[in-house]
């Protein structure tokens, strides 16, 4: 997966591990714009994006083009580093990085408004 640039400066190396489940074998980091560098750790397992199977030929796989900015949201909901709403944002920030086109973009961000709070209460830290 080629999604090398100055927001995602390193390779996306994953490898499949079962059903819909990946896991992060080598360092990956997000550089945006303005804020903090956000490193995701090796072994770090997600999903990518949760597109159901039924609009995949629509919006495409879960690992599409927008895959990066999938896994990053994926780590924002698990580490908890900033506020769901802010999560999500970044997520669309990626994804407009990554050249995803503005209406699938704009899909996959209202998806995780609508239907991404049980993903993140999954994570919710005690």
């Amino acid at each position: 997966m080629s999604n090398i640039n100055k927001y995602f400066p390193l390779p996306l190396v994953v490898q499949f591990l079962n059903g819909r489940m990946w896991k992060l074998i080598a360092p990956f980091e997000y550089h945006p714009d303005k804020g903090d560098v956000i490193k995701i750790f090796v072994n770090f397992t997600f999903d990518f994006a949760s597109i159901p199977k039924l609009f995949w030929s629509f919006i495409g796989h879960p690992a599409g083009k927008y895959g990066p900015a999938a896994l990053l949201h994926d780590f924002l909901y698990y580490k908890k580093i900033y506020a769901r709403r802010k999560a999500d944002k970044i997520f669309l920030v990626a994804m407009k990085a990554l050249k995803v086109s503005f209406w699938k973009r704009q899909i996959m961000y209202y998806a995780v408004r609508l239907g991404g709070r049980k993903a993140w209460n999954k994570h919710r830290k005690i």
